[in-house]
């Protein structure tokens, strides 16, 4: 005869890319992935349907490491994005740079008298602020990786210990 298991459940919406980590995470604080609901696809991220049992033992100590857990992978993937983010705002501004230059060149060109000393000067710093984004975005994607990594490997190092400890409660 089988006995009766009353389960709570929760649903998380995750990246794909990370989808592993939190299954694994998860299942450190007593979840398990719901046999009945498969995870949802929507794009870039994954909603998962999990349960546990409701009379788990230490079950406020096993729910403070799990938001502690999500707070950190949260941090993750902020410090994953961050970095594109930041290589793309500094290349969008600089091509704007070199755009208000090149506007300023025409200005100076459509100018009664025309100005082409001025177009000249203008243009110059223009053409330099379109072509330089394409060198730029990707040396500032490794700067700020570069910066990043000690940042991520030390919050991965905190997940593996919250998983552990949760385990060790288990």
């Amino acid at each position: 005869m089988k006995t009766y298991i009353g389960y709570e459940y929760k649903q998380a919406t995750v990246p794909r890319d990370n989808l592993s980590q939190y299954l694994d995470g998860y299942e450190s604080f007593g979840w398990q992935q719901d046999d009945r609901r498969p995870p949802s696809a929507g794009g870039r991220r994954v909603t998962i349907y999990l349960k546990r049992d409701r009379k788990i033992a230490n079950k406020m100590e096993l729910t403070r490491l799990q938001r502690h857990f999500e707070a950190c992978m949260a941090q993750i993937e902020e410090l994953q994005r961050a970095p594109a983010q930041t290589a793309a705002l500094w290349a969008l501004v600089v091509g704007l740079v070199g755009t208000a230059f090149l506007a300023g060149s025409v200005f100076a060109v459509t100018h009664q008298p025309p100005l082409y000393g001025w177009m000249t000067v203008l243009a110059v710093p223009g053409f330099a602020g379109w072509a330089a984004p394409c060198r730029l975005y990707p040396w500032v994607l490794r700067r700020q990786q570069a910066r990043a990594d000690p940042l991520l490997e030390a919050q991965w190092e905190e997940v593996d210990r919250l998983c552990a400890k949760g385990q060790a409660l288990l």
